[in-house]
């Protein structure tokens, strides 16, 4: 077998549907099989979806494993010669996989492949290409200097910001929302990291590859990334993993570390955390006073959005009209026969 895709899905049966019917027209020519991890969602989508794609498999966990143990479950299931580690809340368009192996097929030296990344908006997620997140990168990328100098190849490594978009290139970490992977090389440089519950595992993973005598490349094939639809990124404990995670990653590879990173990293984490409270708390409260309009709102707000169909259009098309858009409405995928829209919101338009 050519290739398994492995997707880890919590609480988004909305999105991983769209996920998967773009998976059946970039899987037709290629010898798969995806298997998809539900980690223990309440929101019924083992099954939902189960009727809809009976070539998927599914298996439904009894508790959250977090992304790192999800994965590593369904990877030791896996049967193909190359891995895609790819998110529920992604689409990709008809000919992506089909680049994206052949590159592989042609890098021998490969461990990894990424790819461009779209917001829904229609701009580049700058998370697509990632440095090695070093402590004296997380430095200038905590101070600001990433973001002022993006061309300087010293403080614009965290994103790599100074490689061109429309070629292959060498990067170092490739993001775990779209992850192409050698199976040799995971055999060989091991499964992801449990220690990490959710994020950074993607970082470690990609670390270990280049270590292990691999490399690590980005391509221009595009993919739409709802990012993180099914996190409340809010929350005190998104923040609390998400910081956490950079300090578990810091102290596995960089155990030198002295007190100069150590404490401002643990700083940022509880202040990060403190300011997502307040603003979680901000949320909620204007919800329960009926400031925050609901899920279910009329179709004839669809005029702000970039409406594409998707039973006359290919999702190469799309991608394509997303990327070239003025980047001022987001996009949302219609779906005559279901006779629904899905937008970034997770809003669902039945009454079409």
């Amino acid at each position: 077998m050519k290739l398994s895709v492995v997707i880890v899905s919590y609480n988004v049966k909305y999105y991983l549907e769209q996920c998967l019917l773009s998976l059946q027209r970039a899987l037709s020519t290629i010898d798969s099989e995806v298997i998809v991890v539900d980690n223990h969602s309440k929101d019924g989508s083992c099954e939902y979806l189960r009727e809809k794609f009976s070539d998927v498999q599914f298996i439904a966990s009894r508790h959250n494993l977090g992304f790192a143990r999800a994965n590593n479950l369904a990877i030791k299931k896996c049967k193909g010669k190359y891995v895609l580690l790819l998110n529920p809340d992604t689409v990709v368009g008809e000919d992506t996989l089909i680049h994206a192996v052949d590159f592989m097929d042609k890098h021998a030296d490969a461990g990894a492949v990424g790819v461009e990344m779209l917001h829904v908006d229609g701009t580049v997620a700058m998370e697509s290409r990632r440095g090695i997140p070093s402590p004296m990168t997380a430095f200038y990328k905590m101070i600001g200097l990433c973001n002022r100098f993006p061309r300087s190849k010293r403080f614009g490594k965290y994103y790599m910001s100074y490689l061109p978009w429309d070629k292959p290139c060498e990067i170092e970490i490739v993001s775990g929302a779209f992850c192409l992977l050698r199976k040799e090389a995971l055999d060989k440089v091991g499964l992801l990291d449990e220690d990490f519950f959710m994020y950074g595992e993607d970082i470690d993973l990609s670390y270990r590859i280049l270590k292990g005598g691999y490399h690590n490349y980005y391509i221009p094939e595009q993919i739409l990334h709802y990012k993180g639809e099914s996190t409340e990124k809010s929350s005190f404990r998104y923040v609390h993993v998400f910081y956490g995670a950079m300090f578990i990653f810091f102290k596995k590879h960089f155990s030198a570390m002295n007190l100069l990173f150590s404490i401002p990293i643990k700083l940022a984490i509880y202040v990060k955390a403190f300011w997502a409270t307040i603003s979680m708390l901000s949320q909620n409260l204007n919800r329960s006073l009926g400031f925050v309009s609901s899920k279910k709102v009329p179709s004839d707000t669809l005029e702000e959005f970039l409406v594409c169909d998707t039973q006359n259009m290919e999702y190469r098309e799309i991608l394509k009209q997303l990327a070239n858009s003025d980047h001022k409405r987001p996009i949302a995928f219609l779906y005559k026969d279901k006779k629904m829209v899905i937008t970034p919101s997770d809003v669902i338009f039945d009454d079409l």
